[in-house]
């Protein structure tokens, strides 16, 4: 399996080759590439050096599969190329989420969709990730309405500048920003631009994908997306309402047997989901679990989940393994 890394010198391009180690996905050969800038540079991965190499060179050497992250300019550009060149490409852009002929794909939700023919497969926002992994058992059994979303998003979801301003800001020091305000100490309602609506594209995002990933275009879907100084994940304040009325404890257990998704919701031991206990780790922690007391048949909740990992890397890599056990790459 030749596997190509491209954005492999990024914040996720970093967290894919680690988790390409640690799942020990079957590389035969890999092919880290980036722009030109970082061509002939040397990354080292399971003990062994490789040389960064350029998007032309990496098509003309026909990967198996192209790992994206590089941005959604170059992945509107190249991925075709690659894709023409027989190559399965997993994009962790937006530049094709919405595309109707791609499919958007979250394996626990719904990888039975996907082909042979499935050249460019659309990994979600991270975000959209980790609260369709909640709602999707969800909506089976009780059909949701609608959903309300605030979200606490990690400064790692902007990248290392982002991350390098916030040090800075710690230290006292004067550095490049990476946002319009500082991020210590502060939390900023804006990840992303706005669009014409006063929405950013994060929120819109949210709203579009859930809808693609759950195929139901019912739901109704509104957020808001608030960038905050944390580096361990992304957190959720999730307001469901729900076409049928439920039993707390049904949701728990329903959650519990659900792939991929930890339960902390023991309000005596003070269990709760937090990215200082999800940073690092491949699960979508949700807890805090309760009966929206206002609105019938609605429920309330607190998901959060390390968006490096679960919500892009790790999520692509798990699309590829889908890909490599039913034969279809």
């Amino acid at each position: 399996m030749r596997v190509a890394v491209v954005g492999a010198t990024g914040m996720v391009g970093e967290v894919m080759l680690q988790v390409l180690a640690e799942r020990n996905f079957p590389v035969t050969e890999l092919i880290p590439v980036a722009s030109e800038k970082s061509v002939g540079k040397e990354i080292e991965w399971k003990g062994t050096k490789y040389k960064v190499v350029g998007l032309e060179t990496a098509v003309a050497m026909r990967p198996d599969i192209a790992l994206f992250s590089a941005g959604g300019e170059t992945s509107l550009a190249w991925a075709p190329k690659f894709a023409e060149a027989g190559t399965t490409v997993i994009d962790n852009s937006s530049a094709w989420r919405m595309d109707a002929t791609k499919k958007l794909i979250v394996p626990e939700i719904n990888a039975s969709q996907l082909t042979k023919d499935d050249k460019i497969i659309a990994n979600p926002n991270c975000s959209t990730i980790q609260m369709v992994l909640v709602l999707a058992p969800l909506h089976a059994k009780y059909k949701i309405k609608r959903v309300i979303v605030s979200t606490y998003q990690s400064i790692t979801g902007t990248g290392v500048k982002a991350v390098q301003q916030l040090e800075n800001e710690y230290a006292g020091v004067q550095g490049e920003m990476a946002y319009k305000y500082p991020i210590h100490r502060n939390a900023i309602p804006q990840c992303d631009s706005f669009e014409a609506n006063g929405y950013t594209k994060e929120e819109m995002k949210l709203v579009k994908e859930t809808k693609k990933i759950l195929s139901d275009n019912s739901i109704a879907v509104t957020a808001t997306a608030v960038r905050v100084p944390i580096v361990g994940g992304h957190s959720e304040a999730v307001n469901i309402e729900f076409e049928n009325d439920y039993e707390l404890n049904d949701i728990r257990a329903m959650l519990q047997q659900t792939d991929g998704v930890v339960v902390q919701d023991d309000l005596d031991a003070f269990s709760y989901p937090m990215p200082l206990f999800a940073e690092g780790k491949d699960a979508v922690f949700v807890g805090r679990i309760r009966r929206d007391e206002s609105q019938a048949n609605s429920l309330n909740m607190w998901i959060v989940s390390d968006n490096l990992r679960k919500g892009a890397a790790t999520n692509t890599i798990q699309i590829a393994e889908y890909l490599v056990a039913h034969q279809l790459v």
